[in-house]
C-alpha cells in the first residue's frame, strides 16, 4: 500500500460532483435550484462516509476556452463552493476543476472559497483535445497562483489527459512526462484511461510511480472490483461514474453503488 499522503491523508477518496449547467449554458435552472442540487448530492456523499469532493462543470459541454468565458462561470463556481464549504465544514477536502483548461479560474475560485486543491489539464507539453489545442499551462498558472496568494492550494495535474490525442508527444513515454512534473511544480500526477469511465493501465501507473516522487492519483475508471488491483499503485483516487446509476457520469447518484464502492474502499 502507498505510504505517501495526499492533502494530509493516506489514500483519500475524492468524489466527483458534476455541477448543473452554468449560467449561459442550455439547461441552467438558476442559482437557487443549482445550489439545492449540489448540496443534496454533497449530503448524500457525506452520509455515505466520503470526506473529499471535487466540483466540475461537465454539464457545460461543449465547453469553451478560459479566455472565452465570462465572469458568470467563476462567480457560479465560487457561490457553490462557498455553500459547500459552509455545509461540509473545514475538515472536508474540497477541490475544483473548471473546463476547458481554465486553471486560473479554478485557482481564483479555490482562493475565494477556501478550497484545498484544483485539477489542471495540460500542465506540461501540448496536446490536441476534443475541444482544441492546449498548450502547457505550468508557467502561467504557477505565476498566477503566486500573484493571488494561493500557494496553499494544491495543483494536481493530468498526464496524457483523457479525451485527447497525444500523437505530437508520441516519442515521449508516460514516464518521460511524469519525470518533468516536479520541475514544473506539480503537486500530484493524475493518471487516467483514454476516456471518462476507463481505467488507466497498471503499466502506466507503475511507470509514473517509478519516474516521479510526486503523489499519484488515479483519475478515472475505478470500481469496487478493480480497486484492490489499483490501490497499491495509487496515493489517491478520483471517482465519479461508478457512483452514478448504471455507471454513467451524467446520471443521478445511486446510493447502492456508492455503498458498494465504499465497502471495497474500507477493506483496503
Amino acid at each position: 500500500m502507498s505510504d505517501r499522503e495526499v492533502l494530509g491523508r493516506k489514500q483519500p477518496l475524492i468524489a466527483m460532483l458534476h455541477l448543473p449547467p452554468s449560467p449561459g449554458v442550455e439547461g441552467h435552472g438558476g442559482m437557487v435550484a443549482s445550489i439545492e442540487i449540489v448540496l443534496g448530492e454533497a449530503r448524500l456523499y457525506k452520509e455515505a462516509g466520503l470526506s473529499a469532493l471535487m466540483i466540475e462543470n461537465m454539464h457545460d459541454f461543449p465547453c469553451i476556452r478560459e479566455k472565452a468565458m465570462g465572469p458568470e462561470v467563476a462567480t457560479y463556481f465560487t457561490r457553490i463552493a462557498c455553500e459547500l464549504r459552509r455545509e461540509l465544514g473545514e475538515s472536508f477536502l474540497l477541490g475544483a476543476q473548471v473546463l476547458f483548461a481554465a486553471s486560473k479560474t479554478a485557482l481564483a475560485v479555490a482562493q475565494a472559497a477556501e478550497l484545498n486543491f484544483i485539477r489542471s489539464e495540460g500542465w506540461i507539453y501540448g496536446h490536441l483535445s476534443d475541444k482544441g489545442w492546449i498548450d502547457g499551462q505550468a508557467g502561467p498558472v504557477k505565476r498566477y497562483q503566486h500573484a493571488i496568494g494561493a500557494e496553499d492550494v494544491a495543483i494536481f495535474t493530468d498526464i496524457q489527459k483523457k479525451h485527447a490525442s497525444h500523437a505530437v508527444t508520441a516519442d515521449l513515454s508516460i514516464a518521460d512526462l511524469a519525470g518533468m512534473l516536479t520541475l514544473h511544480k506539480s503537486d500530484g500526477a493524475i493518471v487516467t484511461g483514454g476516456a471518462t469511465g476507463e481505467p488507466p493501465t497498471l503499466a502506466d501507473l507503475e511507470a509514473v510511480r517509478g519516474a516521479s516522487n510526486l503523489p499519484v492519483l488515479i483519475g478515472s475508471g475505478l470500481n469496487a472490483e478493480n480497486l484492490p488491483d489499483y490501490a497499491p499503485l495509487a496515493d489517491a483516487f478520483i471517482v465519479g461514474s461508478v457512483f452514478k446509476e448504471k455507471g454513467r457520469w451524467n446520471a443521478p447518484l445511486d446510493r447502492r453503488r456508492i455503498d458498494a464502492f465504499m465497502d471495497a474502499y474500507a477493506r483496503l
